[in-house]
């Protein structure tokens, strides 16, 4: 069992995160501290919740301003974001977008971060799927962007 849980959940290019796993016949579950409940233990959920840790606890995130599974209506159809950052206006800043560990940061991932920030318009897209994250700057009002080679700490926001 600890192989398949190894393999499944790999060790990622993050520092290591406190978790909690909880129990479940049906299947492995996770605390996330920013929804406040156990949930599914998903590849996919297993960056995220490296991830959050890292912006809180490295990067000075406050877990206050982040929410996970953010809905939104693009084209008239729900949608999620995997995580939102906030200003302490309640303005979204960032999105973040959390693949599988197996799964490649390509051209399409980035169109579905876009797509979103359509609706939010954000200054930061951020994207990882663990072992990889690119961060994209943008500047709305002179329509440019720029990738920077690491997440910005909350305060150089």
């Amino acid at each position: 069992m600890k192989m398949d849980f190894e393999q499944k959940y790999p060790p990622l290019n993050l520092p290591a995160a406190p978790l909690r796993f909880g129990q479940s016949t049906e299947h492995p579950t996770v605390f996330d501290p920013l929804r406040r409940r156990y949930v599914r233990l998903t590849p996919e959920e297993w960056v995220r919740q490296h991830f959050t840790s890292f912006l809180i606890r490295q990067k000075g995130y406050p877990a206050g301003l982040l929410g996970n599974e953010v809905s939104l209506t693009l084209n008239g159809t729900a949608r999620r974001c995997d995580s939102v950052l906030y200003g302490s206006d309640r303005q979204p800043r960032m999105i973040i977008e959390y693949k599988a560990p197996t799964v490649t940061l390509s051209q399409k991932v980035f169109d579905q971060i876009y797509r979103y920030n359509i609706v939010l318009r954000v200054e930061w897209l951020v994207v990882s799927n663990g072992l990889q994250t690119v961060c994209c700057h943008i500047n709305i009002a002179a329509g440019t962007y720029e990738f920077v080679s690491q997440v910005p700490a909350y305060e150089d926001l």
